[in-house]
């Protein structure tokens, strides 16, 4: 990625855009912490970070016309933020908290021709970088003009502020405001319009952004001009002395006087804050109009304050919670981490974590797609060698699995080889439902004319969501090979993702969701379902792979009213639905976010779920949320809809397994082919329950424990732990060495435990290798 393209990924990011309220001054006085610690009570803290922000802050802290009340949010939620009166009291209430630190003054002559707002500012500025500055005004006191116009600023307010103009290296000089002043030597001018009219142009032929006269030389800056209406202006005023010193402080140093200058003053802002759910509530008035707000009372006036932010997407994302930022962060790290040749990489697993789901892109106002930034870095560490091997290797293996010959098949349907149709379950759904599966196909094939074909394989997203790009189309050609020997016929998915995947990557390819087919074209002739003579009702979920598939969402839908199924729709559903877990590879990168991404759709969901993903559904169930696939809603088995709801899904072991089991019935079935179940060979392998589920926490499979056992056995590369009688044993088969640790009783081993490593280790058993005896952890 190049610098030009993530500063376009960070534009997208709005949440550090400024706030409405800090756009629309001026000054861009950063409203919300100062708000934040008028609410708290610390009023030195508010007054510290006006001091920040605004020039002769016990000045404008009395007189700010506050245009930033005029953008508030909270104006039609009971009336904006009293920001001008708060300002009020906290000046009222608090002495400068700032330090003026002297600055060795530079070699420079500056003369400011008025003491006006502008041109007291314009000083104030030009003063605090060193500049030495010598103010002219005329009347009786410098500011003088400014008590006349404002009744609440006081004599002793701005003798205070005037000190610090003198303390900073202001010099004061009462003199005749006349155009001989313009005629003195100095680097740098500015007139300061309100107090000396007769100085400036017309106000057209100054340059808006340099405040600068056209043509004339030496270059003079003006500001300070009165309203178009007469209204008084203190921050506007104040906004172009800024301006001005930002000029006048270019043309003494030299560099371009328009250069980065778009954001001055009051300006639009991009920032999304979504008010969904805000109460209104009403302005807090002073007891005292007079004397303004009270300690208490500011406080609960500025606790009404929304403190504006967009954070929409971080909100709904648990993966964008965890890693504390933001996507505009996101992209930086990310870009960060790519740069770096040499040296522990921080941000892959952040990188690799992303469910890819596309939640984000659709709550977003901008379309900011974490998806797309994800996986474009994936494909790039991939394309560079830089992704780790063990990031995505199980699920990788998973697939090679899916697609190898145990469990992959082709069945046309008839002798002649061609089909019009072929149903494409998906890996997933064939290995944790074959059953129901079989009965789907047997009801395609009496239902569609023109022969219904079968193709039990992966689509190879696993692949995708690797970033392995030169994978996924391996994957994919041999696929289209596959339905091209079939006839090119069209593709009947019960997987959401293999609908998308197919879909964006063959666009050649006719695909249609099996539940579309199901509602319009060949639907189950079977009972409407009641739940104590009342039809049931459940909370749908729908697959984040089908956030932009209406006629998937449509169709499921469609299928549950004709079965007497009540929906409840939950508040995130459709386009915003959130991922299970189970996409982007997540479940395989960080489990334990995949399961927090379960837990939280599940307590989301009123009622119990019913899911069009069989990965949805058993993660669902998983997460502790009762829960039904479409396939048990529209083909019920004998046991109550309840008791299959709260059955857990099949396990990494069962579910491959289930993929061999399911090709070994379509060949017996359909071939009269009786084809081998890949099985111990001989061995007789017991392996507990929560044994296992501890190995699949892992990522290890029954199978492995069982190669590892059957290694073990037959060379001899296996430890005794005298202490409890055990074996220990260890196979590195692929880059993965795991351990085993096993007993035989009466010919039956039994596996007590398993845990793997990505490293090697000098010595580990191989089929080519032998374990060292003095690195067994085992006490012998």
């Amino acid at each position: 990625m190049e610098q030009a393209d993530l500063r376009s990924w960070e534009r997208q990011c709005t949440q550090e855009d400024m706030p409405k309220c800090r756009a629309a001054c001026p000054l861009h006085m950063d409203v919300r912490p100062f708000l934040e610690h008028m609410a708290h009570g610390d009023v030195a803290g508010a007054r510290k970070v006006m001091e920040r922000y605004l020039p002769l802050p016990g000045v404008l802290g009395r007189i700010c016309e506050h245009p930033c009340e005029g953008d508030c949010l909270r104006r039609e939620l009971g009336g904006s933020i009293a920001v001008g009166a708060l300002e009020r009291a906290c000046v009222s209430l608090s002495s400068p908290q700032t330090r003026l630190l002297p600055r060795p003054p530079k070699n420079k002559r500056v003369v400011v021709i008025g003491d006006g707002m502008a041109g007291l500012v314009a000083a104030w500025d030009l003063s605090r970088k060193g500049y030495p500055v010598e103010l002219f005004y005329e009347g009786e006191k410098p500011g003088s003009g400014l008590l006349d116009a404002f009744k609440t600023l006081s004599l002793e307010v701005l003798e205070a502020e005037l000190e610090v103009l003198r303390r900073g290296g202001v010099t004061l000089t009462r003199r005749r405001l006349e155009a001989s002043l313009l005629e003195e030597a100095a680097d740098a001018r500015f007139v300061d319009v309100s107090c000396a009219p007769a100085l400036a142009p017309a106000r057209e032929l100054i340059d808006p952004v340099t405040l600068l006269e056209a043509g004339t030389s030496p270059s003079v800056c003006f500001g300070g001009w009165p309203a178009p209406d007469g209204a008084k202006t203190p921050v506007a005023w104040a906004a172009e002395g800024r301006r001005a010193a930002m000029t006048m402080e270019r043309q003494m140093t030299g560099v371009s006087l328009t250069a980065s200058r778009e954001n001055e003053g009051a300006t639009a802002t991009r920032l999304h804050t979504p008010l969904d759910g805000v109460a209104p509530w009403g302005r807090v008035e002073p007891l005292d109009e007079a004397g303004g707000y009270s300690s208490e009372e500011a406080r609960t006036e500025a606790g009404r304050c929304l403190q504006c932010e967009c954070l929409i997407c971080v909100r709904e994302c648990l993966y964008m919670q965890k890693y504390k930022a933001y996507p505009r962060v996101y992209a930086r790290q990310m870009y960060n981490n790519a740069a770096i040749v040499k040296g522990h990489h921080q941000a892959n697993t952040l990188i690799n974590s992303c469910a890819l789901c596309g939640q984000c892109e659709v709550l977003c106002p901008e379309g900011f797609s974490m998806a797309d930034l994800c996986l474009s870095f994936r494909q790039d560490m991939v394309r560079r060698g830089m992704m780790p091997p063990s990031a995505h290797e199980f699920a990788l293996e998973d697939m090679a699995v899916s697609n190898g010959p145990d469990c992959a098949l082709t069945y046309a349907g008839s002798e002649a080889g061609r089909c019009e149709h072929v149903f494409f379950p998906g890996c997933q759904l064939a290995g944790g439902r074959g059953a129901q599966v079989l009965s789907v196909y047997e009801h395609l094939r009496g239902s569609l004319s023109g022969g219904v074909g079968l193709m039990l394989r992966c689509c190879g997203v696993p692949a995708r969501w690797a970033g392995e790009e030169g994978l996924f189309a391996e994957s994919l050609a041999a696929l289209r090979r596959e339905w091209e020997s079939l006839g090119k016929p069209r593709v009947i998915a019960a997987c959401a993702s293999c609908c998308k995947t197919l879909r964006e990557a063959a666009p050649d390819m006719v695909v249609v969701s099996l539940w579309e087919v199901l509602d319009a074209e060949c639907p189950f002739e079977t009972p409407a379902l009641t739940c104590c003579d009342e039809a049931p009702v459940l909370s749908v979920h729908d697959p984040c792979s089908a956030r932009h598939d209406e006629k998937w969402r449509g169709a499921v839908r469609s299928l549950l009213a004709k079965r007497g199924v009540r929906i409840e729709e939950p508040r995130l559903t459709g386009e915003t639905t959130p991922c299970c877990g189970y996409g982007g590879l997540l479940w395989n990168v960080d489990p334990g976010l995949a399961a927090s991404f379960a837990a939280d759709r599940a307590a989301q969901l009123e009622h119990d779920a019913v899911a069009s993903c069989i990965m949805c559904r058993d993660r669902l169930a998983a997460g502790g949320k009762p829960s039904l696939h479409m396939l048990d809603v529209l083909l019920p088995t004998e046991a109550p809809l309840s008791e299959t709801a709260r059955a857990k899904g099949p396990g990494l072991s069962a579910r491959r397994a289930g993929r061999a089991a399911l090709r070994s019935r379509v060949l017996e079935r359909y071939c009269g082919q009786e084809a081998a179940t890949p099985g111990d060979d001989g061995l007789v392998v017991r392996i507990a329950l929560d044994v296992l589920e501890r190995m699949e926490e892992r990522h290890i499979l029954r199978e492995d424990a069982v190669r590892v056992v059957r290694h073990a056995e037959v060379t001899g590369d296996k430890f005794l732990n005298r202490d409890n009688g055990h074996f220990l044993a260890s196979l590195r088969p692929v880059r993965v060495t795991f351990w085993v640790e096993y007993a035989v009783e009466e010919g039956v081993y039994i596996v007590h435990d398993a845990y793997c490593h990505r490293m090697e280790v000098p010595g580990t058993s191989t089929p080519e290798g032998r374990y060292e005896a003095s690195r067994n952890p085992f006490h012998l």
